[in-house]
């Protein structure tokens, strides 16, 4: 996919390469962003506290820290950046997902640890705004799923806590689920979004393999392992919603470049998860445009009926069991605006949320991006990743100007941050290893000063 050598002083004709300084101003601009960010950010929060952030544009206070992640952060960083090109070119066909997966979750895993067990792992969805604290309400999931919409708004009796207001009952489901059957409790629960939020770099690499390229898969895989986004998938349950959405894409671009009965059935798949995504968060929604660009890419409309139909069961499921998606997101928005939203300022956030994205997703792809977005008007392969690419962006770009998403987008967003890493396919062979030491020192710094939060 590359188009000359990083760092070459000519290119193939002979003359001045100028695409390595390109990647690098566009690093500047990115870099600029944050850094306006952070300081416009403090002087806001100094003078009127409205941004109700500790560490603007992030939610997070600073605290340098360290902790038992951080030598095995270092040790996984360390071997993806030596080892993880070349055995990504090598490994079988079959294997890489796999690989890729386990790598993922080692990453995510270790830089949760740098917190420690309890604040950085096992604590982290036993706070009073998380999930595991209805557990004793769903005892009649039917009632529960009746009264849902009754406990949203913050005058309402026993209100939700933040995120299971914030969520349909999907996401507080799975959680009562994973109850039920003997793995309750903040360490399960963790464990359950680190490992599905980690198998979301096995679902891209098979989207990319089957809608553009085994060569595209094989150089997205470091990258996608070693994402700076690791930092908010351990432990958050939008690390797990970023999974399921990063399976229906992949299933849709399997059913969309592929016949026979797999396909269908891949089709079907597709939309049953897009079905459950909605139900897991109002905004993943938006996931829509990543299937446009998926069939876009694919040039063809065929899987659509399937997806439909699949995407149909989840929601008849959830209506005729009592629960009003509709209901449910018009007192979601009442509440937002009882709450903090009502007085951040979006003048502010409307440009910050996108300097967040910038730390979630690393320079590497920052770089990527400038390269990848042209490539829509290219064909085959490159067309392919472009149309991802830019579908995740549009996304991205449409939940940032809605005004429902000011502060948390480096989690919130992480579900479309996901499908923004494969622009670092884009860069050329000899960068590789360089850019992967840009992403993991993001990453590292980020979770060694800061303790994030949700």
């Amino acid at each position: 996919m590359p188009d000359a050598p990083y760092g070459s002083r000519v290119n193939a004709e002979g003359r001045p390469d100028r695409r390595r300084n390109r990647d690098l101003y566009a690093v500047a601009a990115a870099t600029a962003l944050v850094a306006a960010a952070v300081v416009a950010g403090h002087a806001i929060e100094r003078a009127d506290g409205s941004l109700r952030v500790g560490w603007p544009p992030l939610y997070a206070r600073w605290e340098p820290h360290w902790g038992p992640g951080t030598p095995a952060a270092v040790l996984v960083a360390a071997a993806v950046i030596a080892y993880g090109p070349p055995l990504a070119d090598r490994l079988p066909r079959r294997a890489l997902p796999l690989v890729g997966w386990a790598a993922s979750a080692a990453w995510i895993f270790s830089l949760a640890l740098v917190d420690g067990w309890r604040r950085g792992f096992a604590g982290r969805l036993t706070t009073k705004y998380e999930y595991l604290t209805v557990m004793d309400r769903f005892g009649d999931v039917p009632a529960a799923l009746r009264g849902f919409t009754g406990h949203i708004l913050m005058d309402a009796p026993d209100n939700w806590p933040a995120h299971v207001a914030g969520h349909p009952p999907g996401a507080t489901l799975t959680f009562v689920a994973l109850d039920r059957i003997g793995l309750g409790g903040g360490a399960w629960a963790a464990a359950w979004c680190v490992v599905t939020g980690a198998s979301a770099v096995a679902a891209v690499l098979l989207a990319l393999r089957w809608l553009a390229s085994e060569e595209c898969a094989r150089r997205a895989a470091p990258f996608l392992v070693l994402a700076p986004a690791a930092v908010w998938v351990g432990v958050s349950a939008d690390g797990y919603f970023a999974a399921v959405a990063a399976w229906a894409v992949a299933l849709l671009a399997y059913a969309a470049s592929r016949t026979g009965r797999l396909s269908l059935i891949a089709a079907l798949g597709a939309g049953l998860l897009a079905g459950w995504l909605c139900y897991l968060s109002y905004g993943l929604g938006l996931f829509a445009l990543v299937g446009a660009g998926v069939l876009l890419a694919a040039r063809t409309v065929r899987p659509l009926p399937l997806v439909a139909a699949g995407a149909l069961v989840v929601p008849a499921v959830f209506t005729g069991l009592g629960f009003d998606w509709w209901e449910g997101y018009r007192l979601l928005v009442e509440r937002y605006y009882q709450g903090a939203a009502r007085i951040r300022p979006y003048g502010y956030w409307v440009w910050a949320n996108l300097a967040c994205t910038a730390l979630v997703i690393g320079p590497a792809c920052v770089a990527g991006l400038r390269r990848a977005l042209p490539s829509v008007r290219d064909g085959g392969a490159r067309r392919a990743v472009a149309l991802l690419v830019a579908a995740a962006l549009a996304a991205v770009v449409v939940a940032d100007v809605s005004g429902m998403s000011k502060a948390e987008t480096e989690r919130i967003w992480l579900p479309f941050a996901l499908w923004l890493l494969p622009a670092a396919a884009f860069l050329p062979d000899r960068a590789r290893r360089p850019w992967l030491a840009a992403q993991a020192a993001v990453a590292l710094v980020l979770n060694h000063a800061l303790v994030t939060g949700w």
